[in-house]
């Protein structure tokens, strides 16, 4: 059984390299706010907004606490996920809810990434406060984005966030968690309408049952523990 510092750690899989480069068009972002640290003005990084990107998104509770209580607080923010998708028109290929953060594996046509998160953090979060009558941050601090580059790295990362649970200790099968689309893409259960899997299953073959299964095998043979990013 992992600690409890396992079950709110993992948010990125370790480094890859090679694999055909995913291309996409730079789109220069607009400069952040700058925040304050210790009295004194520090700029944030700027983030590498492209149109086409495909970003592992990850975001945890503030002070590693939960963000999800019940089932409820799980289903209502996949509602809001599925709203956003609509609006800002992404492409989920992979997401994980874990008790205290989550994973999102995004594709954005347009550069539209951190209206979209905002969007998505803002709604959730006020809905969380006032269903469990508390106030504050519910996240902690900005949410974290990699951009994906190659084929490799994408089947790596969906491969990472479907495994999260099981390397927690929440479950022992990445299909007995249900908050995850490992089971969708692996051809266990319906695929909710805002998730694409599509684009993972062509890298396993033409045949769709072929495929499902040989993504199963994937996930499985997977190393125990994912290096560290």
């Amino acid at each position: 059984m992992a600690s409890a510092r396992d079950q709110s750690g993992g948010l990125t899989p370790g480094r890859v390299a090679n694999g055909k480069r995913l291309r996409a068009k730079s789109c220069a972002p607009a400069p952040e706010r700058s925040a304050r640290v210790y009295g004194r003005e520090m700029a944030r990084p700027r983030r590498i907004l492209v149109e086409h990107g495909i970003y592992h998104v990850f975001s945890r509770g503030n002070r590693r606490q939960p963000i999800f209580l019940d089932e409820r607080d799980f289903a209502r923010f996949l509602q809001f996920l599925d709203e956003v998708v609509a609006r800002y028109g992404w492409v989920v290929h992979a997401y994980c809810l874990m008790p205290n953060h989550y994973h999102l594996l995004i594709e954005t046509p347009e550069a539209n990434l951190s209206e979209g998160m905002h969007r998505l953090g803002f709604l959730y979060a006020q809905w969380f406060n006032w269903r469990h009558d508390v106030d504050g941050h519910l996240f902690q601090g900005r949410f974290g984005a990699r951009l994906v580059e190659s084929n490799y790295h994408l089947l790596e990362t969906a491969r990472y966030i479907d495994l999260n649970p099981v390397r927690a200790g929440l479950c022992r099968h990445p299909g007995d968690w249900p908050w995850s689309s490992y089971r969708a893409t692996a051809g266990t259960a319906r695929r909710p309408r805002w998730l694409t899997i599509d684009s993972l299953l062509a890298q396993f073959g033409l045949d769709r049952r072929r495929a499902h299964a040989n993504y199963a095998a994937f996930v499985a043979d997977a190393p125990a523990r994912a290096s560290p990013a």
